[in-house]
């Protein structure tokens, strides 16, 4: 592109629509599948885990980072995929075969090497894909291979393929897959069997979350219960104590509530997104019933529906018991907001009441001094007269005392005035 700028992830996110292709399974074929649950963080561990595979067999490593790898390693070939949450490992060998799952290929992966694999054995899977060209099996012929398990399958592709499975663990802990090649081209063949694959995997991970809806489930309705009985409760109390103890206990519910939450968020939200691929998957098969078998489609609306319709009853009952909580809480503070604030105003007025008495009280105590100081100030003034009387002045004592009376009760007044707003001015400052 001369002259033009690229975008970093350009090229990233055109590589990625050809990610993990299909691979090719010329029929006869036989494979073993696993998927082990290793977490989101164990990513390197099954790089680590297929580059020493790679090793052993003198073949090339995945490169740093992959997240997909598929290799030819002699004896048989493998693939290798990191999804989020699984690694999913495929061993496949090409040719005739006598039995279908009598000689399981996994039975030539060196032992010491699964055992090493990082994670947990979540999915097992044995894959036989038989070229039916020249005629197919009837209904009793399958019964052996399946240990006489009751069987389910369909004419898959458009009616190009047959496949049956027992969705069964057998001795070997693993479960069993035929299908019969009616006229498949070769990529049709790996696209069918990865699907069948994914439906199994996606099943198995998406029931994942139905313990935690079982378990959870009973602490929801017990909450759910408590909640109501809460909610009668607060139209019943009448004082702020018992509002306040209430919603303390209604606090407690919605910490219980969340907890809850938070701890199945991530598996309920997966059980979404892998049934969602199981349906889509099913889908693609295009399945023909064949008359008295149930088809996969059949099966996972019976056995797969109910777990998953359970799981989103939970969340949901979640998620409404986390908003009734909150909206019951938001009516209790409202009640006891306005009953603080009842009690403030209780309170404001009281103080009023307290300060306008001492107010009162304070002029009184006021006028009292006022009497008090003036009636000494008019004493000292007698005294005064009779003293200047006493060095020969001709005054009349009596006359001045009494002229004297409303001069010092002024002045007393408005000293006592004055320094009382000199006091106030100075608090306020």
């Amino acid at each position: 592109m001369p002259g033009l700028r690229e975008h970093p992830l350009r090229r990233t996110l055109t590589d990625e629509v050809h990610a993990r292709p299909y691979e090719m399974m010329p029929p006869p074929a036989r494979g073993s599948f696993i998927a082990l649950h290793s977490g989101e963080a164990a990513s390197r561990d099954d790089w680590t885990a297929v580059g020493d595979l790679c090793q052993r067999y003198g073949v090339s490593a995945p490169p740093e980072g992959a997240s997909h790898y598929s290799v030819d390693l002699g004896p048989f070939r493998l693939r290798w995929e990191r999804h989020t949450e699984f690694s999913s490992y495929g061993f496949l060998k090409y040719g005739a075969f006598a039995a279908p799952f009598a000689d399981p290929v996994i039975g030539e992966v060196p032992s010491e090497w699964l055992a090493s694999l990082p994670g947990e054995a979540l999915v097992a899977i044995h894959v036989a894909v038989e070229d039916r060209r020249g005629g197919q099996r009837d209904l009793a012929e399958l019964a052996p291979l399946f240990s006489g398990n009751t069987v389910a399958g369909s004419v898959v592709a458009g009616g190009a393929a047959k496949a049956w499975t027992d969705y069964r663990l057998h001795a070997d802990g693993f479960s069993r897959l035929l299908v019969e090649d009616l006229d498949l081209r070769v990529r049709q063949v790996g696209r069918l069997v990865q699907r069948l694959v994914e439906i199994e995997t996606y099943r198995t991970l998406a029931l994942m979350a139905f313990p935690e809806a079982q378990h959870y489930g009973q602490a929801v309705t017990r909450i759910d219960e408590h909640l109501a009985e809460l909610t009668q409760r607060v139209t019943e109390i009448n004082n702020l104590e018992d509002e306040q103890r209430l919603l303390l206990e209604l606090s407690r519910a919605a910490a219980e509530v969340e907890r809850i939450a938070a701890t199945t968020e991530y598996r309920f939200s997966a059980a979404r997104a892998y049934y969602a691929l199981v349906t889509r998957r099913i889908s693609e098969l295009r399945e023909e019933r064949v008359q008295g078998i149930q088809t996969f489609n059949e099966f996972m609306e019976r056995r797969l529906a109910p777990a998953m319709r359970t799981c989103e009853s939970v969340s949901d009952r979640l998620r409404a018991l986390s908003y009734r909580v909150g909206r019951t809480g938001s009516l209790l503070r409202a009640r006891v907001n306005v009953a603080l604030e009842q009690q403030n105003r209780d309170l404001l007025e009281s103080m009023n009441r307290r300060a306008r008495q001492q107010l009162r009280l304070q002029e009184t105590v006021e006028g009292l001094s006022v009497v008090v100081l003036s009636y000494y100030s008019v004493g000292l003034v007698g005294y005064l007269a009779k003293a200047v009387k006493a060095s020969g002045a001709p005054i009349d004592t009596d006359l001045v005392t009494g002229l004297s009376i409303p001069l010092v009760i002024a002045a007393v007044f408005i000293g006592v005035r004055s320094l009382r707003r000199r006091l106030i001015r100075e608090e306020t400052l």
